[in-house]
């Protein structure tokens, strides 16, 4: 009994340690003098070179679907940093964490699941909280950098769906490859590249290894141990810590109506993570 207490433990902190490491992705975008696409391919370069060191063969197991959501993946994370540099670290990150309301509406149309009146619910109260996010004064660059986040978010969404139906076997192929197609799309931008210096290098190289690379396989790790919904709401640490680094080390305020947002968006998917995840409530809302 100890013994498991212990594991469930581990994995507990593994999966707070690898939203953690996620958290830090707004912090070291902002930083880094290169532009979204430079940033880009350094970053998932050497993300995929991390996952072929971890997981090697593995990496070879792929059919179409891999491939597939593979592609979506990859726009999450070009998406993701042109975003953080065209708008708030706070706004980036809470309109991507809406992909779980894109999840809500088109999972039960692609995997045959059933609407329920709780995930109705939670539609209609995040796309509240989204409008926050483009109220009041707003700059046409940080207007197109919230179209990139929520764009980030809907392929977020799209890449769930894609793994969800896929064989489990392949998602490792799935994220090895998003991170390779990313690298090779950018090779062009990385023309005239200017600023490379010790600075720029070492955080692209931890964006890589431990942002993207060891994060995903230290969650991977704790995912097998812990249940999903203590998982998925640990995970939401992510948002949380996100714009406090980005204001600890680079001094960027959120926006009152950004932070009024965020808060009721991940209110309401966390809610929502309880009422169907828990057995006091689970069944109780279908329609």
């Amino acid at each position: 009994m100890f013994e498991k207490l212990q594991e469930h433990q581990v994995g507990l902190l593994a999966v707070f340690t690898a939203a953690l490491m996620w958290s830090t992705g707004g912090l070291f975008v902002k930083l880094v003098t290169f532009n979204a696409m430079q940033i880009s391919f350094f970053r998932c370069s050497i993300a995929a070179l991390v996952f072929a060191v971890l997981f090697r063969k593995r990496l070879l197991r792929v059919n179409l679907l891999t491939f597939v959501t593979a592609l979506f993946y990859a726009a999450v994370l070009t998406a993701y940093v042109i975003a953080l540099k065209m708008t708030t670290a706070a706004n980036a990150i809470f309109l991507q964490s809406t992909a779980p309301i894109y999840v809500l509406i088109f999972e039960p149309v692609l995997l045959k699941t059933s609407y329920n009146r709780v995930n109705i619910l939670t539609i209609f109260v995040c796309i509240i909280g989204m409008f926050f996010f483009f109220m009041g004064k707003i700059s046409t660059e940080h207007f197109e950098g919230n179209l990139f986040a929520l764009f980030s978010g809907v392929m977020f969404a799209a890449l769930f769906l894609g793994l969800r139906k896929n064989d489990p076997r392949y998602q490792l192929s799935s994220i090895f490859y998003g991170n390779v197609i990313v690298a090779l799309v950018c090779i062009p931008f990385l023309k005239g590249i200017q600023d490379v210096n010790f600075s720029n290098l070492w955080m692209v190289t931890f964006l890589g290894v431990f942002q993207i690379g060891l994060a995903y396989a230290v969650f991977s790790y704790g995912l097998r141990r812990v249940l999903a919904i203590e998982a998925s709401i640990i995970a939401l640490a992510e948002p949380v810590l996100n714009p406090v680094w980005v204001y600890i080390g680079y001094g960027e305020v959120p926006s009152f109506m950004a932070i009024i947002g965020g808060i009721i968006i991940l209110s309401a998917i966390t809610l929502r993570t309880l009422i169907t995840e828990t057995p006091l409530f689970k069944g109780r809302f279908k329609i």
